[in-house]
């Protein structure tokens, strides 16, 4: 493993009955940002942005709950790891974090500060379309996203994939970023180590099997003020003005987008240095 994670104090936080696997790096005197991955992946997929931020901030990792090193929770709808989230903010005292998310990471995000607005100062949301919100049905048409509807499937995709993730994650990870080197051989490795378990392998399915659940919590008009930045790589799928419409229809009245140059699905991977400077610029300003 390189040097790169010498920076990083790893422990297990235990929430209420599930042990969670936390990454911490900077000054905890300093503004916490808490990132929230997304998949195929685990905390590492912000390694290189919180190097870049540690300095200037006390930066935050985990596992999802079921993913690498953290215990599952019982239920895989966003809202419900969004509660979880929100008692590791109250169990390590923190408050007024920004809180930012990535794919379903970011799907987490969304669904926090709906209902958690009080426990962040700024949300930022990256690479991902929220079920239920505009343009969401456009997204599921995507023919390169259909493993949304596979995963939905019952037991077929784990009675497929499991022992094979290294070959199904080698597709994503070939596809869609636009930076390819950024995800090397050990990198690969480390995210199909995450998912082994056949029990984290359901519970990153289940996220998917949750979608129609997910799509009836945020169907509905809730506003919000927090302030929000939605990133999106330029070449990533769909155009980011009608991403930001939906939002506002949604309720989020504080939105503002943002494009990353170069870059695919995975912008915190492929570029890390101006995802940095953006974040840095939206929490300043």
């Amino acid at each position: 493993m390189d040097s790169e994670f010498n920076s990083f104090v790893q422990q297990q936080i235990q929430i209420k009955d599930t042990s969670i696997h936390l990454v911490e790096a900077g000054n905890k005197s300093k503004q916490t940002i808490l990132f929230l991955h997304g998949y195929p992946e685990n905390w590492e997929a912000f390694k290189d942005l919180m190097n870049i931020l540690k300095n200037d901030y006390h930066v935050l990792a985990i596992d999802l709950p079921g993913i690498g090193k953290s215990e599952k929770i019982n239920s895989s709808d966003k809202f419900s790891i969004a509660v979880f989230v929100k008692d590791l903010i109250e169990k390590l005292n923190l408050s007024n974090i920004i809180l930012a998310g990535h794919d379903c990471g970011g799907m987490i995000t969304y669904s926090f500060i709906r209902h958690f607005a009080n426990k962040v100062s700024k949300a930022i949301i990256m690479n991902t379309a929220i079920p239920g919100v505009e343009p969401w049905e456009e997204v599921k048409r995507n023919p390169h996203i259909w493993h949304f509807a596979f995963y939905a499937v019952p037991n077929l995709p784990e009675n497929l994939i499991e022992g094979k993730q290294r070959l199904l994650f080698d597709y994503f990870f070939d596809t869609l970023p636009f930076i390819k080197n950024v995800f090397d051989a050990n990198k690969r490795e480390r995210y199909v180590a995450a998912y082994a378990d056949p029990l984290s392998l359901k519970t990153s399915f289940d996220w998917y099997r949750s979608f129609p659940e997910d799509e009836k919590e945020n169907s509905t008009y809730k506003e919000v003020s927090v302030p929000v930045l939605y990133l999106k790589g330029d070449k990533d799928f769909g155009d980011i003005e009608d991403y930001v419409k939906g939002f506002r229809k949604n309720g989020l009245k504080n939105i503002q987008g943002k494009i990353i140059a170069n870059s695919g699905h995975f912008a915190s991977e492929e570029q890390p240095e101006e995802v940095a400077i953006t974040i840095d610029n939206f929490i300043s300003n």
